[in-house]
């Protein structure tokens, strides 16, 4: 089973369309569980997650909140971003296939400018991030952020569904 783990501030649209396309994957069995891990929202942000049944961190450590989830494997996701058509096969495929960390591939329909992907590189959490947990918890150091996880994350499996970033929900 898969958990999933957002960091959020004041973001309760991105975090309610992110949690909209989640909710196929809790459907089909594959999503166990959802976290939010809150910077300081003065938002809606924690009535979105109760009310889609997630777990809202307001004083949180990293390591205890991934102690806290119930899946073997995490998705680690940006609010606002959304897997697309068939990541809920692919994912599930992979993590009963492989040990290996994925990301997913970069929307075709949502892309940077040419400019901006020569001049910058991608947020860590652009194209999420599926990892086993007992990695996640192995790369875990005091006063980790989700980006921080992911950018230790060197190396990591290329999955074909796409997702669009969390930057293209913002407009």
């Amino acid at each position: 089973m898969l958990s999933v783990l957002m960091e959020c501030k004041d973001q309760e649209t991105e975090l309610a369309q992110t949690l909209s396309v989640l909710v196929a994957g809790a459907v089909e069995g594959l999503v166990s569980d959802v976290s939010v891990l809150d910077r300081g929202s003065q938002d809606a942000s924690s009535r979105v997650a109760d009310a889609a049944g997630c777990r809202f961190h307001v004083d949180w450590r990293l390591d205890d909140v991934l102690r806290a989830t119930r899946g073997e494997w995490l998705l680690l996701i940006e609010p606002g971003a959304r897997p697309q058509i068939g990541w809920i096969d692919e994912v599930a495929e992979h993590m009963a296939m492989n040990r290996q960390a994925a990301r997913f591939s970069p929307s075709r329909n949502h892309r940077r400018s040419l400019v901006a992907r020569l001049v910058t590189r991608p947020a860590p959490l652009e194209h999420g991030l599926v990892v086993q947990k007992a990695e996640a918890l192995a790369r875990t150091r005091a006063g980790m952020g989700l980006a921080d996880l992911a950018r230790s994350q060197t190396r990591a499996f290329r999955l074909v569904s796409e997702m669009v970033p969390a930057w293209a929900a913002r407009g």
